[in-house]
């Protein structure tokens, strides 16, 4: 039964649901594509209509866009209006000097791209994957008003753009009717940078706030704390290009202290740093990736909770 409850991105018509699911290193070519059906249908079992993916998705890069494609016109073509799909352009894609970047050449041939790998039309909101210092940044910001105005896309998104430059393309975009629905950035119990600087602009600029590596890439699920390693897990992937074992374990003795806090509450601690971030002002989504259904069904039940005590939050910020 859909329990999903959902929240308004910014200040627009949009609804996201506070769990939305990622498809980055779980969707790529050597993934089982039933593993990746059975995921795409649960989470619209359990009301994520919030799909994202980028074109460098996978692996390889875009892998991943063609998986959802697959799935999405053999297996859900019938709902493709519940469903709300982000793709990006930014990184590198292509050889030569117009495969990556902010430029309005490497923009739009990458959504064009993008939709054939989706088989799709538009896509629900496309975003500016990354700010390209190299590109000025009227030149990227019309690339993303013209892809609207084409239909390739409803909405537009920023990810990972430091504050001053995101309130520029903020007000770039508004001056020509076409707002800034959200914007992504990094954010998770171990690391709130994002409190100084992105979760004020976002509030200033009435743009929705979505916070991706919400358990910093399976750290905080506790699943490292372990002697051994899960075989399975993305610390031991030898595709997988952010989290060693090393790095996986760096963190050990502020996770334990965390994963102690969230026995002593009797909440799993991979639900308990989701139900943190959903606690923060702004927040409308939180973008979890997921392997299996069952490690999607723990995420999806951080939805929807009471809110957590002051005395829990607190134990949670002073580590």
């Amino acid at each position: 039964m859909n329990t999903m409850p959902y929240r308004r991105c910014g200040r627009s018509g949009v609804l996201l649901p506070e769990i939305s699911l990622g498809l980055w290193h779980n969707f790529g070519a050597a993934d089982a594509r039933e593993r990746c059906r059975a995921l795409i249908a649960r989470a619209l079992d359990l009301g994520i209509c919030h799909l994202d993916v980028a074109d460098n998705y996978g692996p390889p890069p875009g892998a991943a866009e063609r998986c959802l494609g697959d799935l999405l016109q053999r297996e859900f073509a019938a709902r493709r209006d519940e469903l709300f799909i982000a793709t990006k352009a930014g990184h590198l894609m292509w050889s030569g000097p117009y495969g990556d970047g902010g430029s309005r050449k490497h923009l739009i041939a990458g959504l064009d791209a993008s939709l054939r790998r989706l088989r799709l039309d538009y896509v629900d909101v496309f975003y500016s994957h990354r700010p390209d210092p190299d590109t000025p940044l009227e030149e990227t910001v019309q690339a993303l008003i013209d892809i609207v105005r084409s239909g390739k896309a409803l909405y537009i998104g920023l990810s990972k753009y430091p504050p001053e430059r995101f309130r520029r393309a903020c007000a770039l975009l508004a001056e020509a009717r076409v707002p800034c629905l959200v914007h992504q950035f990094r954010y998770n119990l171990l690391d709130r940078s994002a409190e100084g600087g992105m979760l004020p602009a976002t509030a200033q600029q009435s743009v929705g706030a979505m916070a991706f590596s919400p358990l910093a890439q399976g750290v905080l699920s506790g699943k490292y704390l372990a002697e051994a390693l899960p075989p399975d897990s993305r610390a031991v992937r030898s595709d997988s290009p952010f989290l060693t074992p090393e790095r996986a374990r760096a963190e050990s003795a502020r996770v334990a202290a965390m994963d102690a806090v969230a026995r002593a509450a009797g909440i799993p601690l991979a639900q308990l740093a989701l139900r943190w971030l959903l606690a923060q002002p702004g927040i409308c989504s939180v973008l979890i990736g997921a392997r299996n259904v069952s490690q999607l069904d723990t995420c999806a039940a951080a939805a929807g909770q009471a809110p957590l005590s002051e005395e829990l939050l607190s134990a949670l910020s002073a580590l």
